[in-house]
C-alpha cells in the first residue's frame, strides 16, 4: 500500500495551456504505473489559469475515490467567504486538511491572521500542512518558511495535527527537533528534488532520514510523499525501495502513518494490517 499525501494538479509550465482534467489523469496514470494506491492533492496558495480552485479541484477529482483533497489557503488573501466555503468542505468531508505556504507569501505561520485556520482545522479535526525550506520560487522568501517557526504553533496549538512539509530541507535536523519535541507535528518527505534523485544525492538524503529516525524515534510521524509533478514520481519509489528499513517501519511511512492522520480507508488495507501481524 502507498498513499502519497503531497501531490499537485498546478500547470507549473505556464507557457503552455493545460486543462486540469488532464493533469488529473496524467496524476492518476502515473499513480497506476508506480503502484501508489491513494493521492493528496494539495491546491494553490492563489488561483488562476495555472492553479485551479478548491472547488475546481473538488469537482475535478469527486468521482475517483483514490483521490483526497487538501484546501491550499492564501494569508494575504483569503476573506470570511472563503472560511464559510472551507467549513462546508470540511463538515461535508471534502477536504482532508488545510495548507500554508509561508515563504511564496511573506508570513511566519505563528501570525496571529492564521489562529482562525488552526481554529477551523481543530473543529473539523484535520491536519494543516505547512510549507517550510525550500522553495521552487526565486521570488519566495526563505525566512518565513523555516521549520522551527512550526514549533511557536505547536505549543500554541497542542492539539492541532501539523504537517512540516519537505522535512524542512535543507534544516532537516530543525525538523527533527520540531516532531521530536511535539506530539501532534508531523513530516513529509516530499519535494526534496526537482525531477529525478541523482544516485549522490539519493545517498545524502538516505543518511539525513535514517539520523531523523535514529533522533526522534520509530517514524510514526513521516509521511510518504512525492511534490508530483515537480518531483518525478518513479524516483520516489525508487528512492524508498532503496532505504534499508524494516518492512514495518517502511509500511508506516508509505501509509499508515498517512491513513491514521488524514483518515484515509483503502480497500485491502485491513488484509494487508492482517498480513503484516498487526
Amino acid at each position: 500500500m502507498i498513499i502519497d499525501v503531497h501531490t499537485h494538479l498546478n500547470n507549473y509550465d505556464e507557457s503552455t495551456a493545460k486543462p486540469v482534467e488532464k493533469t488529473r489523469d496524467e496524476l492518476l496514470e502515473t499513480m497506476q504505473r508506480n503502484g501508489v494506491d491513494y493521492a493528496l492533492v494539495l491546491t494553490s496558495y492563489k488561483v488562476n489559469k495555472h492553479r485551479p480552485s478548491v472547488s475546481k479541484v473538488l469537482e475535478v477529482t469527486e468521482n475517483y475515490p483514490n483521490l483526497g483533497v487538501i484546501a491550499g489557503v492564501s494569508y494575504i488573501g483569503y476573506k470570511e467567504r472563503d472560511l464559510r466555503e472551507l467549513a462546508d468542505f470540511l463538515r461535508d468531508g471534502r477536504v482532508k486538511g488545510l495548507k500554508l505556504y509561508p515563504g511564496y507569501e511573506p508570513f511566519y505561520p505563528y501570525d496571529p491572521r492564521c489562529r482562525v485556520l488552526y481554529d477551523l482545522a481543530l473543529e473539523f479535526d484535520v491536519p494543516v500542512m505547512i510549507h517550510t525550506g525550500d522553495t521552487y520560487a526565486k521570488s519566495a522568501k526563505l525566512r518565513y518558511a523555516h521549520p522551527l517557526n512550526v514549533d511557536d504553533v505547536a505549543v500554541d496549538f497542542p492539539e492541532l495535527k501539523l504537517v512540516v512539509c519537505h522535512l524542512g530541507n535543507p534544516w532537516i535536523r530543525d525538523c527533527m527537533e520540531v516532531v521530536y519535541k511535539n506530539t501532534h507535528a508531523h513530516a513529509d518527505i516530499s519535494g526534496l528534488v526537482l525531477g529525478d534523485f541523482t544516485s549522490k544525492y539519493q545517498k545524502f538524503m538516505h543518511k539525513q532520514l535514517k539520523e531523523m529516525i535514529l533522533f526522534a524515534g520509530d517514524p510514526n510521524y513521516l509521511l510518504y510523499g512525492t511534490d508530483w509533478p515537480i518531483s518525478s514520481m518513479e524516483s520516489y519509489v525508487k528512492f524508498m525501495k532503496s532505504l534499508k528499513l524494516a518492512p514495518a517501519l517502511k509500511e508506516l511511512i508509505y501509509w499508515r502513518n498517512a491513513a491514521s492522520l488524514f483518515k484515509i480507508h483503502l480497500p485491502g488495507a485491513a488484509h494487508s494490517a492482517n498480513l503484516s501481524g498487526n
